[in-house]
């Protein structure tokens, strides 16, 4: 009996009451409500600061490059004339100042005029041309490529040949960067060839300037560094190396010893002058001072005046409000597209 008709009556009452408190909730919601506890946030934005220290530092500037063939030195004539002797022929090794041709130039001259005083004859004689032979010699060891033909004219700085030197360097190409970090850089710098010798010395240094993109296109798009500079040495003759085969360049460019050092992100500027903030006391306004510079080596940077070892400077130099930025707590300034 009670099995029969108790229990079920118990079942359906117990999930009535779950209805109920269920459309209840739904309805009316439950309570979040929170009561005051009376604390207040206490923590406070700190802009992280760093003292300067003494360091040893090396300026050391490695660049990525790779094995070139050391372009052909063009042969030129240095006077104007006929060519009146091949001396070397096409093809041959020559040595830095062998004569390889020779240009013949002739300057026609003004006949001499002679009046007889006693009869008043004149006589006319012609003079022969002023001739000028110059021998054109090769600017570098190597082989020679000579098309000139004998008897042909030229004139001053024409191209009558090319000496193709037969050695190889290796070059890469410097950022911004890179070359001002370089002012000044010895003449050799430490080679490490890919799959290659041990590394090894490589002297004859050159910086030069990159060269400029022929049109707007080759120019310097969002998100990539132009190269200003290129760097190049020459590979000693005793290493065995092909062109395009992949190298590093390690060009030491100065050492300072406990020289006073800040992190490159405490200063404004990279090269000769600079500014830091230094901060006097806690609880104080940064002061903008400044300061001389030094070596670096990308980390950090020797400052040769304006600050002491302990002296506490901003770690990151402050980035100024953007100019006209617009205050939209400012009415005359409020502007419904950006501040709604």
């Amino acid at each position: 009996m009670v099995r029969r008709y108790v229990f079920p009556a118990l079942r359906i009452v117990i999930w009535a009451v779950i209805a109920l408190a269920l459309v209840r909730i739904a309805f009316a919601g439950a309570d979040m409500s929170t009561e005051a506890s009376g604390a207040e946030p206490t923590g406070q934005v700190v802009e992280p600061t760093v003292e300067a220290t003494t360091a040893t530092i090396t300026n050391a500037v490695t660049v990525r490059g790779s094995v070139v063939a050391d372009p052909a030195v063009p042969v030129r004539a240095t006077l104007a004339g006929v060519v009146s002797k091949l001396l070397v022929a096409d093809g041959a090794q020559v040595e830095a100042g062998t004569p390889v041709l020779e240009i013949r130039q002739e300057t026609p001259q003004e006949p001499l005029t002679r009046t007889d005083p006693t009869t008043g004859e004149t006589t006319v004689t012609e003079r022969k041309p002023k001739v000028v032979v110059e021998q054109v010699k090769a600017p570098v060891t190597g082989t020679l490529t000579m098309p000139t033909l004998k008897d042909q004219v030229l004139s001053v700085g024409d191209t009558v040949g090319q000496v193709s030197p037969g050695t190889l360097s290796v070059s890469g190409v410097l950022t911004p960067d890179q070359q001002y970090r370089l002012v000044g850089a010895p003449g050799e710098a430490q080679v490490t060839l890919k799959g290659g010798p041990a590394p090894f010395t490589c002297t004859g240094l050159r910086i030069g300037a990159a060269a400029q993109p022929a049109t707007p296109d080759d120019a310097e798009t969002e998100g990539t560094t132009t190269p200003s500079g290129t760097v190049a040495c020459s590979l000693p003759g005793d290493v065995t190396a092909f062109p395009g085969l992949g190298a590093d360049l390690e060009i030491v460019n100065g050492t300072a010893a406990d020289a006073v050092v800040v992190p490159v992100s405490a200063v404004q500027g990279t090269v000769q002058r600079g500014n830091v903030w230094v901060v006097a006391s806690e609880g104080a306004e940064p002061e903008q001072r400044e300061v001389g510079l030094g070596l670096t080596d990308g980390q950090v940077v020797q400052i040769t005046e304006g600050l002491a070892v302990g002296d506490l400077v901003m770690q990151f130099v402050p980035v100024p409000a953007d100019e006209g930025e617009i205050d939209c707590d400012d009415p005359s300034q409020y502007d419904p597209a950006v501040c709604a």
